[in-house]
């Protein structure tokens, strides 16, 4: 036997070697070795899956008892995954990023297919990087890290809403109520950081910001979060957004309150994490409650199903459990598992055997006591992650379903108020129309509509017992007064300058107005005014602004600061404080007077025209007149001058002739009114020729200031030097920068030839003053061709830009703000505009209508006249006086008449010249003796 055991020995030794060369050799070709207890084709009786969460934690207490409660119905009800069982294997992660990924690598020796879990996104960052290796499904419940969807962690799964969608529910939020800036308090950790970056991003869209990231470390001591919250309560913002974990948060508003933080001047706004906590006790802690009165809050939203309903009556009838009620969490956590179970039976289905293999890459080297070699791969856990990527299925919190970034559909959250002892849902939130006070679900059936109008939220108690909302900032309490920086102007000193005899060290009617606006705010504003240039000359205010956005010197800027488009890209301007607009000026003279000027109102044909028509007037109006009127009787002397004075005398109106016919008071009504218009524009025209000012260039507007090649001059510092070139394209060599009143009336009297200006273009309120200066000896020619005017500049989205043109409407309104212009610019006597600078005489063409009128009239007014005289004449015998023994026959004596007539002329004209009155009387003897004849006997 002594013999035999070396030999047995030799053998053992060989068969050893043997076996280890196989495996090398299988090894090197690939070959895996099949670890799974059975190989049967049999879907497996028990299948693995693990849960990673920390136990002793508001999440824990909550989703432990949901994970179990998940299990046990599963594996009571066969319809689900039939004859195979789940076995759940737990394991705690004692919230420590380090142990929790020990327990999760123990958890991967247990040939697990996929895990719940974890709750923490800092240990699901360092996890997801082994079931990537592994081939494992990680379902995490509670992981909100936005980052966590990244193409890197493909085998990560988030079976709850991302804080991707939480900040941007807390970003329309602050958009809702106004606010423009938020301090940040959060946990320094991958979930805090991550969190609030997305909320920056999410800020930013709506054209806010953080002004402030008060970060603290986990496991932060009270004297620690004290201190960074001092120091942000001296800080100008009041609207406080809280990202931390549940089982620290509220230690920050138990800080805050005894900082007096709790008030009616505060905004806290929190994530999930507070309802967390709350919804975990039944009845709320009314301790818990006390602290955060007036918080708003957010909770991941859960449809109130029938099944949800369920769930609750299950939930009280636990008796393992920690907490007499539950969080969203532990319904997210159900859910989960019943998800990975329908998509387990879908995949078993198709494929029911579950192996897994050695990886080579897992293996101890140098002695190392880590068992790396007992960690296998899932060789089906790419097609279980597919599975369950396409899985749909409807639970308690809603429908779960991926979209193609891995993220849950219908995003969703309750916003909530905290109020005495309970909590008052105020309305939701979803990425599909944002605020409104109607559920989601109603609204996925309606049409999208996301915009500012339709967002809608209840009435908010807020800190302090007030429904009167924050103005959710303070001027800083820091020590630090709000710089202003304040142009040091050379000209027009009215509006702004240095004043070394004033505390401030500055004065000016902008002055004025910006301590007029600050008086009516209902908090203090302490300001240091900084001067910026020199004083030689006018600062560049393009440059002044861009200094303000900066950021680093200056906080505003007070002034004559024009609001131009460029400008308000960089700042936020207050409301104009002074209406203002770039206009032209020119130098003029009065016009030379002539003996003859009287004579310019009208053109020549203009003359000859009306003189025609006087006389015209007059001989028709004497012609309608002549039979009836005795005053245009008389012999042929009289009547010529009758005539002539008659038509001249209507120029005043003074016409002593009374007309008695119908047709010539026609024409002589019409022609008194065409009188009345020709006086008219007689009389305005010789005023303005006797008194108007001529241009001594010709610019007469923007459009001939363009269209001439003549330099134009403009103040130094002015946006108009940029304007001119840019938006007008005026040639950048025409334009002259002048400094002062001084260097305007100067170039402006030398001219263009003698190296002057031939026009100068500047805002309407440096003119007006500059026109005071200089007694009206230029003139503002066109109209005004900008619309714009003066106003204070602060940083992007200051609220003071919003309090103070609240305060202006106030000065404007209570008239102080027209006072205090009255002090400083006194308004201009010239006359704004020239309305005709060239007057013309006038010409026929502007009435030639009213003389067709006119002339019209005396034509039918005649026609009818010579028709009725006609009439008469045809029906008048000449002869009727003299005694006839014998009449003759009629029809001789009309033959005789009609040839008589038609070769006397003469006759006409003495029957024309008879009164109206002896011809009527001569027909009726006529028609009477022509009656006797035919009633006598034959």
């Amino acid at each position: 036997m002594e013999l035999d055991k070396p030999i047995m020995k030799t053998n053992m030794l060989f068969l050893i070697f043997g076996l280890w060369v196989m495996v090398v050799a299988m090894a090197d070709k690939g070959i895996t070795v099949n670890t799974s207890s059975s190989s049967s084709s049999r879907r497996p009786k028990v299948v693995n899956i693990g849960a990673l969460l920390t136990v002793n934690s508001v999440i824990g207490r909550s989703v432990k008892p949901a994970i179990i409660a998940a299990v046990d119905d599963i594996n009571s009800n066969p319809s689900i995954l039939g004859e195979t069982h789940l076995n759940l294997i737990l394991h705690d992660t004692n919230c420590s990023g380090f142990i929790g990924t020990i327990e999760a690598l123990e958890l991967m020796e247990k040939e697990v297919v996929a895990a719940i879990g974890p709750q923490s996104s800092t240990i699901a960052h360092v996890i997801s990087h082994v079931v990537n290796e592994l081939q494992v499904p990680l379902l995490s419940f509670g992981a909100t890290d936005p980052t966590l969807a990244a193409l890197q962690y493909p085998y990560f799964l988030r079976m709850t809403q991302s804080d991707y969608y939480q900040m941007s529910a807390i970003a329309d939020l602050v958009e809702y109520f106004e606010y423009k800036e938020v301090i940040a308090i959060f946990v320094d950790d991958d979930y805090g950081r991550n969190g609030i970056s997305s909320l920056g991003d999410s800020l930013a869209k709506n054209r806010a910001k953080i002004s402030y990231k008060a970060a603290f470390t986990p496991g932060a001591s009270e004297t620690d979060i004290s201190e960074l919250l001092t120091e942000v309560n001296l800080m100008e913002s009041r609207v406080y957004v809280v990202h931390v974990n549940p089982d620290s948060g509220l230690q920050i508003f138990s800080i805050a309150k005894k900082l007096n933080m709790m008030t009616s001047d505060y905004v806290w706004i929190t994530t999930d994490w507070l309802l967390a906590v709350l919804d975990s006790q039944e009845p709320p802690d009314s301790d818990a409650m006390g602290l955060v009165q007036g918080v708003l809050s957010l909770r991941q939203h859960t449809p109130n199903s029938n099944y949800k309903k369920t769930f609750i009556t299950k939930w009280k009838n636990i008796k393992e459990k920690e907490t007499n009620s539950f969080n969203s969490y532990a319904l997210y956590a159900y859910d989960s598992v019943f998800f990975l179970a329908h998509a387990i039976d879908t995949f078993l289905k198709s494929n029911p055997k579950i192996t897994f293999s050695s990886d080579p890459k897992l293996k101890n080297n140098n002695g190392s006591h880590l068992q790396l070699s007992a960690l296998q791969t899932f060789d089906q856990g790419q097609k279980l992650l597919e599975t369950l990527l396409s899985t749909n299925y409807t639970g308690l919190t809603g429908e779960i379903r991926f979209d193609p970034d891995k993220n849950l559909v219908h995003p969703a959250y309750d916003v909530l108020n905290m109020g005495g002892t309970g909590i008052r849902t105020i309305g939701y939130w979803s990425n599909y129309s944002g605020l409104s006070v109607n559920s989601p679900e109603t609204l996925y059936k309606k049409p999208a509509n996301s915009s500012t109008s339709a967002q809608r939220l209840y009435s908010v108690i807020w800190p302090g017992e007030t429904s009167v909302k924050p103005r959710g900032w303070v001027f800083p309490n820091n020590g630090k007064p709000l710089r202003i920086v304040v142009p040091y102007r050379h000209s027009y000193k009215e509006v702004v300058t240095k004043d070394v005899r004033s505390p401030e060290g500055v004065r000016g009617y902008s002055i004025d107005v910006f301590d007029a606006a600050v008086n009516l705010l209902p908090y203090p504003v302490p300001r240091k005014y900084i001067l910026y240039g020199d004083g030689v000359r006018n600062p560049s205010y393009s440059n002044l602004v861009a200094a303000v956005a900066e950021n680093q010197i200056y906080d505003a800027a007070v002034g004559d600061v024009t609001i131009i488009t460029n400008r308000t890209r960089i700042v936020d301007f207050t409301q104009p404080y002074m209406e203002s607009g770039l206009v032209i000026v020119v130098p003029v003279k009065k016009s030379k007077t002539s003996p003859w000027a009287f004579l310019q109102p009208f053109t020549i044909e203009m003359w000859l025209v009306t003189g025609g028509f006087f006389l015209l007037v007059g001989f028709v109006v004497w012609i309608l007149e002549h039979r009836l009127n005795h005053e245009f009787r008389g012999p042929p002397s009289q009547q010529i001058i009758t005539i002539f004075w008659f038509s001249f005398s209507t120029m005043f109106f003074s016409h002593r002739e009374n007309t008695v016919s119908t047709l010539g008071r026609l024409v002589l009504l019409l022609w008194l009114f065409v009188v009345l218009i020709i006086n008219s524009s007689y009389t305005a025209s010789l005023t303005s020729i006797l008194t108007v000012q001529q241009l001594t260039s010709g610019i007469e507007g923007l459009d001939g200031m363009l269209a001439s090649n003549e330099p134009i001059g403009v103040q130094d510092g002015s946006f108009a030097y940029n304007y001119l070139i840019q938006e007008l394209n005026v040639a950048e060599s025409r334009i002259r920068s002048l400094k002062d009143s001084e260097d305007y009336l100067n170039a402006l009297r030398l001219g263009p030839k003698l190296g002057g200006v031939a026009a100068i273009v500047d805002e309407l309120p440096y003119i007006e003053l500059f026109m005071s200066y200089t007694k009206c000896e230029f003139k503002i020619v066109g109209q005004e061709f900008t619309k714009s005017g003066w106003g204070f500049a602060f940083q992007r989205d200051s609220p003071l830009a919003l309090d103070l043109s609240t305060a202006i409407l106030q000065l404007s309104e209570n008239g102080e703000l027209q006072r205090i212009h009255d002090k400083w610019l006194a308004s201009s006597s010239c006359s704004s505009k020239v309305a005709e600078i060239d007057v013309s005489s006038l010409s026929l063409s502007s009435f030639w209508g009213l003389f067709l009128i006119c002339g019209v009239a005396c034509f039918i007014s005649l026609s009818i006249y010579f028709c009725r005289v006609l009439c008469q004449y045809r029906r008048f015998n000449p002869d009727e006086e003299e005694p006839h023994e014998l009449p003759e026959p009629e029809s001789a004596r009309r033959i005789e008449r009609r040839t008589f007539r038609s070769t006397s002329f003469k006759d006409l004209i003495d029957f024309y010249d008879k009164k109206e009155a002896e011809i009527k009387e001569m027909l009726k003897r006529n028609r009477r003796q022509v009656n006797g004849h035919n009633d006598s006997p034959l």
